[in-house]
């Protein structure tokens, strides 16, 4: 499978040794209800997955949870063999249990396990960037990092992860990390009205390491503000487009992983993340978080 030369907003970043769009894909919500169980159209979830790559998307995130397993065995399905330009983020430290709760797991053990099983599921040799979860559904919660990056750090050293990121976190568990080891990226919640890692991008930027936002329009409670709506209305765009666009704009070390389970809706996401915001729009919508 080869990629199209569509030209994607925002450009691309250098993810240590490799470059990816920085509009990207993510594959949670083609999981079933709660990210559990199979999608309710598993053709359509193929398709998605291919028009990403077709739409010239080289950045997909994804987890083992999710399902657990049903997104990674959808992109092997999808993409597999997968292109050399492709580049397939996943998340470590976290397993399902029947209830759909999300039971830490980040001892050694724990995770060298999940990064076998990975690789399994995706058909993989080797994990692209493999991410170490911290938080937990009501965000980032304190402890020590150390111990999960040096086990992970380890089985980079042995072949099976290129590069590593950590999702989840807080700005003191970021710093920790890297004094264990390099990390290509931090993966956090974060978009117009979640917007407590300001500072935490800008650092980053400094370092050339890649700022993740999940949940970019909001997750589960959808952005609402009467900024965005005025913003949207005077552009005659969409609240998603300009959400995402704002997001680009916002910072160029910030990189874009908005998920979807239709092929209209991700093309929308695309078309949407290239409109091009005035500092006025841009004033505007930075009041929505003070």
């Amino acid at each position: 499978m080869t990629t199209a030369s569509t030209t994607l907003p925002g450009g691309t970043w250098n993810l240590g040794d490799r470059t990816v769009t920085r509009f990207g894909y993510g594959a949670m919500q083609l999981a079933g209800p709660w990210v559990m169980g199979p999608p309710a159209d598993r053709d359509g979830a193929i398709a998605v997955l291919r028009e990403a790559v077709a739409q010239g998307v080289t950045h997909i995130d994804t987890s083992d949870a999710y399902g657990p397993r049903v997104t990674n065995e959808l992109i092997r399905e999808a993409l597999h063999p997968y292109p050399g330009s492709v580049l397939i983020a996943t998340k470590v430290g976290a397993n399902r249990d029947a209830e759909g709760g999300w039971p830490t797991a980040r001892t050694p053990e724990d995770l060298r396990k999940q990064v076998h099983e990975n690789l399994e599921s995706l058909g993989a040799e080797r994990l692209d960037l493999v991410n170490m979860r911290m938080g937990d559904a009501n965000g980032p919660q304190p402890g020590s990092i150390a111990e999960a990056m040096e086990t992970l750090a380890g089985l980079q050293q042995e072949g099976l992860i290129g590069q590593l990121g950590v999702s989840n976190v807080t700005a003191e568990q970021v710093a920790e990390a890297r004094t264990v080891t390099s990390i290509v990226c931090v993966q956090n919640m974060y978009n117009l009205a979640n917007r407590w890692d300001d500072h935490l991008i800008d650092s980053l930027a400094a370092d050339n390491i890649a700022y993740v936002p999940f949940f970019p329009l909001g997750g589960f409670t959808p952005l609402q503000a009467d900024a965005l709506t005025a913003v949207a209305t005077r552009l005659e765009a969409t609240q998603m487009a300009v959400a995402l666009a704002w997001l680009l704009q916002r910072s160029e070390n910030i990189l874009l992983i908005p998920g979807t389970s239709k092929v209209a809706h991700l093309r929308e996401n695309i078309t949407g993340a290239s409109l091009s915001l005035t500092a006025q729009d841009v004033a505007e919508l930075d009041n929505i978080n003070s």
